[in-house]
């Protein structure tokens, strides 16, 4: 097994969209698979969960799956050629409607985009290829003017400050994907433009019975601004570097990163950072220096995955990328030990908190530990160990498949399936086997143990230095 801690987030696409693009890129090292419902149709979608459910099983160990919801977001309409050059100082006009687009203007998505903008509102089309500037409002069309010149293609993104947006946190088209994606029971739902912790709130709702763990993406200013909120509402995070970078200015972007990632980890919730990783590997077989540096400066920044779109999805090289992405992080693990950011200081009121830094120091003072093992029946004994970034690998046993497979992208976390024990005693012994069987320790390492006792509560309580092989009864 790789020593890699951090983990890999892979994005499906056409490049990759097949059984044996999956399984190329789970070899690679992916153990998060991401399903983008912005493209594609949800037979298509349907079609890449259950692939990935098969590639899971064909290789004998849990990949998990997250769905990533369009959101408010607002697109250019059909194009009448593309690409579409648009020069500095030409007037062009969103309008809610009408013939393809041409180089006087262009459709949007977006019926009511005349009532929400106001004169000199900045406006970028696909992710700031193009800026706009707005000039004025009439009959429901928006008449701007190109500041910067580029080229744009139908379907670009449009962005204007989200905070003028009128649309709702959760489209009609969010809540037919996620009536689709929960019905084919994914491991994660990511939320995009989430702009304060309500819409994490309304998103729950509409799970109903069926509560997947949701990834907010943090591509706002309101959700920078109400990060705290978004934080304490979410499951997990995602620095999405690609719409935050034109909703604010690019220089603010990495001390922004290295900021939420703290807080989020200081709240146990695991970070991913997205957008860009590698993104000359679209084209080349090869990273550039400068990427290479920022996948590295994420794991040293301490986020629990990183994610790789447009690398993996549409990219030439997209088993290439992942491999890349491995590597740099397998390094920066390796050696950039005295780069990282420490950990905070011990200050657990919860029980189970102080265990699992118990644990995490335990395992650190002794140098005959090679392993940390729990049995967790929720996967929280294994995210608090998460949190605490041990320099020993954690292997977490769990019954149920939705719990491992959540658990993938945990920083540092392997699960491994378990029946449920009958005792502490069993407990010990079914953790002790599936080690061994996973040939990740020998006879006679000491491995940190931590669990319930008795076996089968709700409390993490019991910490145990226990030698493979030995006898627990």
């Amino acid at each position: 097994m790789s020593p890699r801690r951090v983990k890999l987030v892979c994005t499906l696409g056409p490049a990759t969209g097949t059984r044996a693009g999956i399984r190329a890129l789970a070899e690679a090292g992916c153990e998060v698979f991401r399903v983008n419902l912005s493209h594609g149709d949800p037979a298509a979608h349907a079609d890449l969960i259950r692939a990935v459910r098969a590639v899971s099983e064909e290789l004998g160990r849990d990949v998990a799956v997250m769905a990533d919801l369009p959101g408010p977001k607002i697109r250019l309409g059909e194009l009448a050629t593309e690409p579409l050059a648009l020069s500095a100082g030409d007037t062009f006009v969103l309008r809610p409607g009408g013939p393809p687009g041409d180089a006087t203007g262009a459709p949007t998505t977006y019926p009511g985009l005349a009532h929400d903008v106001r004169p000199g509102d900045p406006v970028l089309l696909a992710d700031g290829a193009v800026e706009l500037v707005v000039r004025t409002v009439r009959a429901g069309e928006v008449v701007t003017e190109c500041v910067r010149a580029g080229s744009v293609r139908s379907g670009a993104g449009v962005n204007v400050p989200a905070e003028r947006l009128g649309l709702p946190a959760i489209t009609e088209r969010d809540r037919r994907g996620l009536t689709t994606v929960l019905e084919l029971e994914v491991d994660l739902v990511a939320q995009s433009f989430v702009r304060g912790g309500d819409d994490l709130v309304g998103l729950r709702a509409l799970m109903g019975d069926r509560p997947v763990p949701i990834v907010a993406k943090v591509e706002t200013r309101p959700a920078v601004e109400a990060f705290d909120d978004v934080l304490a509402r979410a499951d997990a995070i995602m620095v999405a570097r690609g719409d935050l970078g034109v909703e604010l200015p690019m220089e603010e972007i990495p001390v922004l990163q290295k900021e939420r990632l703290r807080r989020s980890r200081a709240a146990g919730k695991p970070a991913i950072v997205a957008t860009q990783m590698l993104e000359s590997m679209v084209h080349a077989p090869r990273p550039t220096r400068a990427e290479a540096s920022d996948v590295a400066n994420a794991v040293l920044d301490g986020a629990d995955a990183i994610m790789l779109s447009a690398e993996t999805a549409i990219g030439e090289f997209a088993v290439e990328a992942a491999r890349a992405a491995v590597r740099i992080a397998e390094v920066a693990e390796e050696r950039g030990s005295g780069f990282r950011v420490p950990a905070e200081p011990c200050r657990h009121t919860d029980e189970a908190a102080a265990v699992a830094h118990a644990a995490a120091q335990l395992a650190a003072g002794d140098p005959a530990v090679v392993a940390i093992a729990c049995f967790t029946r929720t996967g929280r004994t294994a995210a608090l160990l998460s949190t605490e970034r041990p320099t020993s690998p954690i292997y977490a046993f769990s019954p149920d498949p939705a719990v491992r497979r959540a658990l993938a992208l945990r920083w540092g976390v392997r699960a491994l399936p378990a029946s449920l024990p009958a005792d502490t005693d069993q407990m010990i012994e079914l953790m002790d086997a599936g080690l061994r069987e996973s040939g990740v320790v020998r006879e006679g390492d000491a491995v940190v143990i931590s669990g319930a006792l008795p076996a089968g509560t709700a409390r993490t309580n019991m910490l145990k230095i226990h030698h493979v092989g030995e006898p627990t009864r």
